[in-house]
């Protein structure tokens, strides 16, 4: 085995293991060799996250070991994204993402765009206590694929109803896929507001997602 091989195996593990520090080494180390941005991600740092996902389904990991490993896999995106956008590479879809209007709650947010921009996605965030034309506005601008609604409050999931409303009397219901998730939330809450789709973590979503696009793991 050499040493570009030797490094694949090891940034896979290191980024399981959540070791921010080891990630970005052997990211840049990689560079170093010549080793393409697009085959550390592909080969290395999507199946560690998709791995990592799989163990959370499992019971395995939990929800810190979850955040670990995405912030290391952050490291190595702040590292590639200015190189992967040199080299043309066209994100497999666009994710809008925001908490809903009167919460401010982004843990689960955060993890879920990591995961999705770690998958290939354009993720455009923003942020906490979005207001319902805000998201239509950002629909409006970056023409998603997809826009994801999070709340954590029982007292916040209201805010769902008004802003798929708003999008529809936007015109925008039929060009977008909306997923709501937070801790509160169930399928058939999901169902029940008109919504496309809800994951009850992040991996879920960006799995379900994946499918509905028809885009290979």
């Amino acid at each position: 085995m050499n040493r570009q091989e030797e490094l694949l195996d090891e940034l896979y593990d290191v980024t399981i293991d959540g070791d921010r520090e080891a990630v970005v080494a052997l990211t840049n180390e990689g560079l170093a060799l010549g080793m393409k941005p697009l085959d550390l991600l592909f080969d290395a740092l999507i199946p560690a996250l998709e791995e990592v996902g799989l163990l959370f389904e499992a019971g395995t990991f939990f929800v810190p070991e979850m955040l670990v490993a995405a912030g290391a896999m952050q490291g190595a995106m702040d590292v590639l994204r200015p190189l992967l956008a040199q080299t043309g590479a066209k994100p497999v879809g666009t994710f809008v993402m925001g908490t809903v209007k009167g919460d401010i709650h982004d843990i689960g947010k955060n993890l879920c765009n990591i995961m999705l921009e770690g998958a290939g996605f354009e993720v455009f965030d923003l942020g906490v206590n979005v207001p319902e034309q805000v998201f239509v506005e950002a629909i409006r601008e970056h023409r998603p694929q997809a826009v994801g609604m999070s709340a954590f409050l029982t007292t916040t999931i209201p805010m769902f109803t008004p802003t798929i409303e708003a999008i529809q009397q936007a015109g925008l219901r039929e060009e977008v896929l909306i997923y709501v998730g937070g801790a509160p939330v169930t399928q058939a809450y999901c169902d029940s507001i008109g919504a496309d789709g809800y994951a009850p973590n992040a991996s879920a979503l960006v799995r379900d997602l994946k499918t509905r696009l028809g885009i290979g793991s």
